[in-house]
C-alpha cells in the first residue's frame, strides 16, 4: 500500500521516466518470448514428448503436430493471459468516472480484443493439432467430419470449442465496450475461457478428482491474473503518456499477493493428485519438471516481496518507475519460462497409477468403496474437496475480517449473526467434506441428506448472517470520487437489472421449487453424478438456489425489492408443500432412480437401491419441517420488529408535525368506550 500522505501523478513527466520506454517494452517482450521458447524446448526434449522413437506400423501424426501442438498451446496460454491482464488493468487498476472507462482504459480494452482474437486462432490450431495427435494422422487429414465429431462429442474438443467461442466473443464485444460494467463482463468471460482446457486435461483423469480438477483450475486462473496483470501494468508504466501509474501498481500489488497464493494452492493440489509418492519428484521427468517450477516460483515470490517492500512505495512517491520496470521485466521473463515449462509438463506423461487406483470404483469416485456406514466412518472418512475447502476458508475469512474492521473502528456487530454465519459454514463442512459427503456418492439416502442440508439449512444460516450488510458497512468507499472499488461494485450488483429479475419472488421461488423435480426425475441426475464437475455444479446450485429463496423470505440484507411479510409466509408454505410432495414422489417410485450411475458399482453392505431410495424420499419429506420452523420463527421476530419501527416512525412524524393521528386516536377512544360499556353491563 502507498504510505499516508503520498499522492499520485497523472501525465506529468517524472524524474525517472525513461525516454526510451518503447524500446524497453520491446526488450522485455523479446526476452519473455525467448525465455518461454527456450524453457519449452528444453522441457519438451527432457520429457521425451518430441524425441520419442517412432515405431514402424503404429500411427504417427508427424513432426508438424509434435512441434505445432505445444507451440499453439503456449500461444493460446500467453494470449489468454495478456487478454485477462489488459482487461483487469482497464476495469480494476485504472480509475473510472461514474461507471465509464477512461480513455487509456478504453484503449486497453481494444488491445484486449486483438489479443483475444489471437487467443481464438491459437485455440483453433490447438484443436486441429490435438486431434491429429490423438488419431496419429497428419493435421491435413483430420479436417472435416473427424474434426467436427471431435469438437462436438469428446470432452477435450468440446472444451476447446468453448474457448474459441468465448475468446471470439471478447474479441468482438471488446471493440464497443465503454462502461466499467461491460468491461467487467468481458473479464468474467475471459476468465471462464481459461477453465475448459484445465478441466479436460490431466486433471480429468487423475485419481483424486476433488484435488486435481479444482486445483488445476485455480492454478490456471491465478497464473493468468498474475502474469497478465504484471505484464499489462509494466507496459502501462513504460508509456510516455501513462496516467495513474502509482494507483495501478499499488492496486495490482494487492491483487498479485492473492494470485501468488492461488498459484501455490492450485499447483500443490495438482502435484499431489498426479504423484503417488514423494520419491517420484526426483525419479521421474514429470516430478523433476515440477521441482523446476517450484524453484522458479520461489524466485518469483522473492521478486514480488521486493516489489511490495521497495519499488511499490517508491513508485507511490514518484521515484521508482525505472527500478520497477527493470525488476518487472525480469519477473515477466521468468513467468514466461514457467508457462513454457507448464505446456511441456502437459505433454509429459505423469507417473502411472498404482494397482489400487486402477480399481473401477476408484476411477469413478476418486476413492475406494467405503466400509459399512457407522458413526466412526462418518467422522473419519473425510474427502479433500478443494473447491469447498476454499469456499469455506474464503467466506469465513472475509466475514471475520469484516467483523474485525467494524470492531476496530468502534462499531458493533451482533454476535448472533456471526454465530449464524459460522454455523452455516460448518454445515457445508459436514455435508460435503466429512464422511457424509463420502457416503453421498454411493447411497441415495445420504445424498438426499446432503441435498436437504445444502438447500434448506445452510442457506438459512448464511442468510441470517447478513453478509451483504456486513460488507456494505465494512468496505471503504473508493478513494477517488466516481471510481469503483469493492463497495461500489457490490452496490452496482444489488441495483442491477439482473438482481431485480433474479430476486423477484416468482423467479426465486420457481428456481427453488422446480429444480429438484427437473433434476431427479430426468436423465440429468445420473449424468451429473457421473462427472466430478457435474456433481460440483449440482451442489453449488443447491446452495445458490436455497440462498436466493431464503434471502427474499427471511433475509435481513438490503435487497432490490421489499417483499411483504404476508407474501413471504405464502411462499414459505407453498415451497414446503411442494418439497413434501417431492419426497413422497420419490418414495412412490417403483424403479430405482439414476441406475446409469448407481448401477456402475455394487455396495456389498447396502440393503439395495430400492430400499435406500425409499429411505431417501422419506428424508426429503420429513427434513423440511425443521427449516420451516426456523424460518417461521425468524419471520415472526422480523415482522414484530418491523411493526415496532413503523410505529416509532409514526410517532416521530406526529410529534414533528405538532399534531396527532386523529383517526387512530378516535378509533382507540371508541374501543375504550366499548370496553367500559361491557364492564358496566357485566
Amino acid at each position: 500500500m502507498a504510505p499516508p500522505g503520498t499522492h499520485e501523478t497523472s501525465s506529468s513527466p517524472s524524474k525517472d521516466r525513461q525516454p526510451n520506454g518503447a524500446d524497453t517494452a520491446l526488450i522485455i517482450a523479446v526476452a519473455a518470448v525467448a525465455s518461454c521458447l527456450i524453457a519449452l524446448l528444453i522441457a519438451l526434449v527432457a520429457g521425451g514428448s518430441v524425441t520419442a522413437q517412432v515405431i514402424p506400423g503404429l500411427p504417427d501424426p508427424g513432426a508438424l503436430t509434435r512441434w505445432g501442438l505445444p507451440l499453439s498451446k503456449i500461444t493460446m496460454d500467453l494470449s489468454a493471459a495478456l487478454t485477462v491482464g489488459l482487461l483487469i488493468l482497464a476495469v480494476f487498476l485504472l480509475p473510472a468516472t461514474k461507471g465509464m472507462l477512461g480513455g487509456k482504459a478504453q484503449g486497453y480494452v481494444r488491445a484486449a480484443s486483438w489479443s483475444a482474437l489471437i487467443w481464438a486462432v491459437a485455440a483453433a490450431a490447438t484443436l486441429v493439432f490435438q486431434l491429429s495427435d490423438l488419431l496419429g494422422l497428419p493435421p491435413g487429414e483430420v479436417l472435416g467430419n473427424e474434426l467436427t465429431s471431435y469438437a462436438g462429442s469428446v470432452p477435450q474438443g468440446i472444451g476447446l470449442m468453448f474457448v474459441i467461442l468465448l475468446a471470439t466473443a471478447v474479441a468482438l464485444f471488446g471493440r464497443t465496450v465503454l462502461t466499467s460494467t461491460g468491461a467487467f463482463a468481458l473479464v468474467a468471460v475471459s476468465l471462464a475461457g481459461l477453465v475448459p482446457p484445465a478441466l479436460t486435461g490431466h486433471s480429468s483423469s487423475a485419481g483424486a478428482h476433488e484435488l486435481a480438477v479444482t486445483g488445476l483450475a485455480v492454478h490456471v486462473l491465478a497464473v493468468a491474473v498474475w502474469v497478465g496483470g504484471i505484464t499489462a501494468v509494466t507496459f502501462h508504466g513504460l508509456r510516455s503518456d501513462a496516467e495513474h501509474v502509482p494507483t495501478a501498481v499499488t492496486r495490482f500489488s494487492r491483487m498479485a499477493l492473492w494470485a501468488y497464493i492461488g498459484v501455490a494452492i492450485g499447483g500443490l493440489a495438482s502435484a499431489i493428485s498426479r504423484l503417488y509418492s514423494l520419491s517420484e519428484l526426483f525419479t521421474t521427468a514429470y516430478g523433476l519438471m515440477i521441482l523446476t517450477k517450484v524453484g522458479l516460483f520461489a524466485v518469483l515470490g522473492a521478486i514480488g516481496w521486493w516489489h511490495r517492500r521497495a519499488t511499490v512505495p517508491r513508485i507511490a512517491e514518484n521515484g521508482g518507475r525505472a527500478l520497477f520496470s527493470r525488476l518487472a521485466g525480469v519477473e515477466i521473463a521468468i513467468m514466461a519460462a514457467v508457462m513454457g515449462l507448464s505446456v511441456a509438463l502437459s505433454r509429459t506423461a505423469p507417473p502411472p497409477p498404482r494397482e489400487s487406483e486402477v480399481d473401477p470404483v476408484f476411477a469413478l469416485l476418486g476413492f475406494p468403496m467405503p466400509p459399512p456406514i457407522s458413526l466412526d466412518t462418518l467422522l473419519t472418512l473425510w474427502r479433500p474437496d478443494l473447491f469447498f475447502v476454499l469456499v469455506v476458508v474464503v467466506l469465513g475469512g472475509l466475514y471475520a475480517a469484516g467483523v474485525v474492521r467494524l470492531r476496530r473502528r468502534g462499531d458493533d456487530w451482533p454476535w448472533t449473526r456471526s454465530l449464524a454465519w459460522a454455523a452455516g459454514l460448518l454445515t457445508i463442512v459436514v455435508a460435503l467434506l466429512s464422511g457424509l459427503g463420502t457416503y453421498a456418492m454411493v447411497l441415495f439416502s445420504m445424498h438426499m441428506i446432503q441435498h436437504m442440508v445444502l438447500s434448506m439449512l445452510t442457506p438459512i444460516l448464511l442468510v441470517l448472517g447478513a453478509p451483504v450488510t456486513l460488507a456494505l458497512r465494512a468496505l471503504k468507499p473508493a478513494e477517488r470520487r466516481g471510481d469503483r472499488g469493492p463497495r461500489e461494485w457490490l452496490n452496482a450488483f444489488l441495483n442491477s437489472r439482473y438482481s431485480k429479475v433474479i430476486t423477484h419472488p416468482a423467479v426465486a421461488t420457481s428456481i427453488f421449487v422446480i429444480s429438484p423435480y427437473a433434476l431427479y426425475f430426468t436423465p440429468l441426475f445420473p449424468q451429473l453424478m457421473s462427472d466430478h464437475l457435474g456433481h460440483l455444479f449440482m451442489n453449488v446450485h443447491f446452495l445458490l438456489a436455497g440462498f436466493l429463496f431464503y434471502w427474499i423470505v427471511v433475509g435481513v440484507d438490503p435487497a432490490p425489492r421489499k417483499v411483504p411479510y404476508l407474501l413471504r409466509f405464502v411462499l414459505l408454505l407453498l415451497t414446503m408443500g411442494m418439497h413434501a410432495f417431492f419426497g413422497i414422489s420419490i418414495m412412490m417410485q417403483s424403479e430405482p432412480l439414476a441406475m446409469d450411475y448407481y448401477g456402475q458399482f455394487d455396495v456389498p453392505w447396502s440393503d439395495g437401491q430400492v430400499d435406500d431410495q425409499y429411505m431417501g424420499g422419506g428424508i426429503a419429506w420429513a427434513v423440511g419441517e425443521i427449516p420451516t420452523l426456523l424460518v417461521t420463527m425468524a419471520m415472526m421476530v422480523q415482522w414484530a420488529r418491523d411493526e415496532e419501527r413503523t410505529e416509532r416512525r409514526r410517532e416521530r412524524h406526529s410529534k414533528r408535525d405538532g399534531s396527532d393521528d386523529a383517526d387512530m386516536d378516535a378509533y382507540n377512544a371508541y374501543l375504550q368506550r366499548l370496553n367500559e360499556r361491557a364492564k358496566e353491563q357485566g
